[in-house]
């Protein structure tokens, strides 16, 4: 009996990909994606509370892109030449100093500050993973590896915001989003000492490996336009969401956080069997499949007026993941063999600078017409869209 639940532990182990340190790190993701996504989803709302308006959240978000990705380039850089453990620990403690300002200091100018420091986690932490997932998974079950990552950062995804609409029911707008930072910052060091005791690295030659370059294979560079466009698609109108639910609607924080939640929890059940189809098979149709997803999100939202409804828009914003994971393990099919977290930030680099744009130019399409806002975004969505199917193909 000892021995068939030893075997089906080492089966279950096996088939999930689960490695000591990469359970570590999805720990650490779901620690600090708690604190994280209690606030982040509801910081326009507390803009708002504190007298910023449209151009205000528009620059938060186009901060979002644009930090992430100047984070993103140097970061995989430290990971590929300190290794993911220091870097982790570092933009760790990076992200706790965000949070003290946000809570220290209630204005709209100490959360464009703060998140200078607390955006840099989700930053760092990709290029990392993906590090880790190419040196201790194998190529055959990469896919799998990366969309357990990425299923396990929906846990918190989901739940966060239901804990944080809860502070902002129980608390008010403004003193809700400062506790739920407080909460943050105990995730936050918890998961310090998991990392700390739990991820384990091979020492690393400080000369070797690591470069600086924004050089990316031609096929990497189709795929980074594609995936450009779509993200024109999402980040168009991502910070107004919750504004056109809220605001628009007349919903409170609750069924937004609900709405949230029902978003990922979609995209979790899709993750394991995607994965299992996409390692076994060539993944072009289910990177497709998701690009279809962002493309229709703004149209079906555009269409919303009550909570079932939205209820179904949610649910097709979580479907926009079906093949979010395998996209990435295609970034790492195509980067060199030696340098897959530089090439990882690069490619994130160049995708978010470009990107952050959409997020400011959102903001003055959300002003004139909200529709317009939507449907332009739903327009990159098909660009983005045509253009992979047409031009771009997997090294499988």
């Amino acid at each position: 009996m000892q021995d068939n639940a030893k075997t089906l532990g080492r089966r279950f182990t096996d088939f999930f990909s689960l490695r000591q340190s990469f359970v570590a790190v999805l720990g650490m993701a779901i620690l600090i994606g708690m604190g994280e996504k209690m606030a982040e989803r509801f910081l326009p709302i507390y803009l708002i509370a504190l007298g910023g308006g449209p151009i205000v959240i528009g620059l938060l978000n186009g901060m979002d892109n644009l930090l992430s990705a100047l984070y993103s380039f140097p970061g995989g850089y430290l990971s590929d030449k300190l290794g993911y453990r220091r870097a982790l620990l570092l933009f760790n403690l990076l992200a706790i100093f965000g949070y003290g300002i946000v809570i220290l200091f209630p204005s709209w100018q100490a959360v464009i500050i703060g998140s200078i420091f607390f955006l840099s986690w989700t930053a760092i932490s990709l290029p990392a993973t993906m590090s880790m997932v190419s040196e201790v998974i194998p190529k055959n079950k990469q896919a799998m590896g990366v969309s357990i990552h990425s299923m396990v950062r929906r846990i918190p995804m989901a739940l966060g915001p239901v804990l944080g609409g809860f502070f902002i029911q129980r608390f008010g707008r403004v003193e809700g989003v400062r506790y739920a930072f407080m909460v943050a910052i105990g995730f936050a060091l918890i998961s310090l000492i998991v990392q700390q005791i739990y991820i384990k690295e091979p020492a690393r030659d400080g000369k070797a490996k690591a470069k600086l370059s924004l050089k990316l294979p031609p096929m990497l560079r189709r795929l980074l336009v594609s995936d450009i466009l779509i993200r024109f698609c999402e980040q168009i109108p991502y910070a107004f969401v919750v504004i056109w639910v809220m605001e628009n609607n007349s919903m409170n924080a609750s069924q937004f956080g609900l709405l949230s939640a029902i978003e990922m929890v979609t995209a979790m059940l899709i993750y394991i069997p995607v994965a299992y189809l996409a390692d076994r098979s060539t993944k072009k149709p289910y990177v497709a499949i998701t690009f279809v997803n962002f493309t229709l999100f703004p149209i079906v939202l555009s269409i919303s007026k009550s909570f079932p409804v939205f209820v179904l828009a949610f649910i097709l914003r979580g479907l926009k993941e079906f093949g979010e994971p395998t996209r990435k393990a295609m970034i790492l099919d195509l980067a060199p063999d030696n340098a897959k977290a530089s090439t990882f930030g690069a490619y994130y680099l160049i995708r978010d600078v470009v990107v952050s744009l959409a997020a400011f130019g959102g903001a003055f399409l959300w002003r004139y017409d909200p529709y317009l806002n939507l449907y332009v975004a739903s327009a990159f969505g098909l660009l983005g869209t045509l253009y992979f199917i047409l031009r771009v193909t997997s090294n499988e």
